[in-house]
């Protein structure tokens, strides 16, 4: 963890997240960071800012909306709610100057029972460690003083947001033909009423789409694409597209059922980019991100870039380096011009385009990405800091890392949302990465209990 990732409280690797109305995810902390918000965006020279706010179907949705809009206003900001709606819809609002800054009400791909609330700054983008950090420091006092009368902000609902975004999204795949028969698992989430739009004239078959305030992200989604690959193999479907909950990822299915993840479309997609001329200096890609993924690029000439993990640490890498392209393996991925953050509908459209043009098919690309085998154990712990200080973890890293050798690599890092370490090991020899597994597991569950 950064030192400037530890400044911060309550802000984790994407925004505020905890069990709905309980721990820090109430509504009194919702209006609070309504509050602190407006004011953080007042510090920047906004006298009276208009703030766009939605959230994804969760049935703690409306109330943390309410409470967030509810501290907005009483700062003196205009809150103009676009209710269910995905979060990069917001990132592409904010893009096209319709608002001086943006909030969504979601957990992402968590359970239903959880919520959250991330915001955005005027051009679309996340908020960075030290902006959160500043809202955070607004949190700890009071405002001196409160606007009343006509100096209190309004609120108003529409559902336009949705349909503009809609229109956005099905020009990015101006001049491509439809995939015809394609699944599409929108988890339950708030992606629904949008890929309707998106692909009318692709005869989908749209499964997950009835969301009832708690069967997000259940058993479909990202987290759980054998759902999606059963759908697509009984189907005899050409391709399969999944979302998680806000719809700010994407992983897809090939006809056989295999995964697509983050690695291979940023594989895709930076091939596509660089004969289009607008890759820039390379990819970036997370800390997670397999080591196959390097090696491939590498054989096309492009140059792989890594950073922490988090969709905000991509861009911020992106830009640093004059990079077009970014993205990480669980289906972030950002492709500028179009977006600066991730967007699970714009990548898998941009995925398919790209394919066509490049004269990819569905059914090849995973015989043709050799990755590294990997395995991603996770840790449910008490104490976080404890755990990730303790000489136990630093000896089962090293032992992990002597059976593993060169060819392959142990990453530790704590989870941004919950109370889990995760950690990823690496090897090109898949009786070393057993090997290495069964002994790191035996060592954490001696240490953890």
């Amino acid at each position: 963890m950064s030192e400037k990732m530890a400044k911060r409280m309550y802000f984790g690797t994407d925004g505020v997240r905890d069990v709905a109305n309980r721990g820090v995810m109430t509504p009194e902390m919702a209006t609070r960071l309504g509050v602190a918000y407006v004011r953080f965006l007042k510090s920047r020279g906004v006298d009276a800012p208009k703030v766009i706010v939605c959230r994804d179907t969760r049935a703690s949705g409306q109330m943390l909306e309410l409470a967030l809009g509810a501290g907005m206003m009483s700062m003196g900001a205009t809150v103009v709610s676009g209710g269910v709606l995905p979060t990069p819809g917001v990132s592409f609002l904010l893009r096209n100057g319709t608002a001086d800054g943006g909030a969504v009400v979601s957990a992402s791909h968590n359970p239903a029972e959880y919520n959250g609330i991330k915001f955005f700054g005027p051009d679309g983008q996340k908020l960075s460690d030290e902006e959160e950090a500043a809202i955070e420091g607004f949190l700890e006092f009071e405002p001196h003083h409160r606007p009343a009368g006509l100096g209190m902000g309004v609120y108003s609902e529409t559902l336009e947001f949705r349909d503009q975004y809609s229109q956005w999204l099905s020009s990015c795949y101006d001049g491509a033909s439809p995939v015809k028969g394609i699944v599409v698992d929108c988890a339950n989430g708030a992606i629904g009423p949008v890929v309707e739009r998106v692909f009318a004239s692709w005869e989908p078959r749209i499964i997950w789409a009835e969301p009832d305030g708690t069967n997000i992200n259940r058993s479909c989604g990202v987290m759980h694409m054998e759902s999606l690959a059963e759908a697509v193999v009984k189907s005899g479907a050409p391709l399969g597209v999944a979302f998680d909950g806000d719809a700010d990822r994407t992983l897809l299915c090939d006809p056989k059922g295999r995964v697509i993840d983050g690695d291979l479309m940023l594989w895709v997609l930076a091939r596509w980019l660089k004969l289009r001329g607008g890759l820039g200096s390379g990819v970036v890609a997370t800390v997670m991100s397999n080591m196959a993924l390097e090696e491939n690029l590498g054989s096309e000439g492009i140059k792989l870039f890594r950073c922490p993990v988090g969709d905000r640490y991509v861009l911020e890498t992106m830009v640093r380096e004059g990079a077009m392209l970014g993205g990480e393996q669980s289906g972030h991925v950002i492709v500028k011009p179009w977006v600066e953050s991730g967007d699970g509908l714009c990548t898998a459209l941009l995925f398919i385009r790209a394919c066509e043009e490049l004269g990819e098919s569905f059914d090849g690309l995973c015989d043709r990405f050799e990755r590294y085998p990997q395995r991603l154990i996770n840790f449910r712990v008490k104490d976080r800091d404890g755990v990730l200080n303790s000489h136990e973890l630093a000896a089962a890293v090293r032992s992990a890392e002597e059976i593993i050798g060169r060819w392959g690599r142990v990453f530790v890092r704590p989870s941004g949302t919950e109370p889990l370490i995760r950690v990823l090991l690496e090897a090109k020899d898949p009786s070393r990465l057993e090997s290495a597994s069964a002994v790191f597991s035996e060592v954490m569950g001696k240490l953890i209990g």
